[in-house]
């Protein structure tokens, strides 16, 4: 017979996404103020990937911030865990960030027990979902969905426009590009553009095609 686990130690997955300036990572950090109040037992990491406004610290785009454990891959949660074994509440920003063996060290967490709050985009600038945060978005107890503003037509934003020279990057473009308002948008997805003309014509480039 299988033992379920006691009242105080149910794990629990909670996956807060959306578009870039929908307010995750502020939603992040105001969840992390909650378990502070609480007196809550927490450890915060980021990945070592966002270094767009500190190497060390999660910061939203109106500036609020905490320190983090700054990771590379999702393993290096469970040493750090090692040294704080009463951690109750596991903190992640830009989950997209990370290696796919995140979803099974975070689904492994939540069975032993873990509360896990993490944040991150659902969908590329493509507009094709990450496949870590489709995955946890499944696994997940409580999906935080956030929208954010379009920027061309003020309407409700759910994908990420990504510009290079203020024109709409091309398909072929690397998926992973750290960066804020000088290279991304908040767009709907009527007014959301990915440059797929110009990608065409740039791989025949790099085939000597032209």
């Amino acid at each position: 017979m299988v033992k379920s686990s006691p009242p105080n130690k149910k794990g629990k997955l909670t996956i807060i996404t959306g578009p870039m300036f929908a307010g995750k990572t502020e939603e992040l950090l105001r969840q992390i103020r909650r378990a502070q109040y609480a007196q809550k037992k927490i450890i915060i990491f980021k990945p070592s990937l966002d270094n767009r406004y500190s190497e060390t610290e999660i910061t939203s785009h109106i500036n609020n911030k905490i320190t983090a454990i700054v990771i590379s891959k999702g393993e290096e949660i469970r040493a750090h865990l090692k040294k704080k074994p009463k951690t109750e509440i596991i903190f992640l920003d830009e989950l997209h960030f990370f290696d796919p063996e995140i979803v099974k060290v975070l689904n492994k967490l939540v069975k032993q027990g873990h509360q896990v709050i993490a944040a991150g985009l659902d969908q590329d600038f493509r507009g094709r979902p990450f496949k870590s945060t489709a995955f946890l978005l499944a696994l997940a107890e409580k999906v935080v969905k956030l929208t954010a503003i379009c920027r061309v037509c003020n309407e409700e934003a759910t994908m990420s426009q990504r510009l290079i020279s203020s024109r709409p990057a091309l398909v072929t473009d690397p998926v992973i590009l750290p960066g804020g308002e000088k290279i991304y948008e908040a767009r709907c997805r009527s007014c959301h553009v990915v440059n797929k003309l110009i990608a065409s014509v740039g791989e025949k480039l790099k085939k000597g095609i032209y």
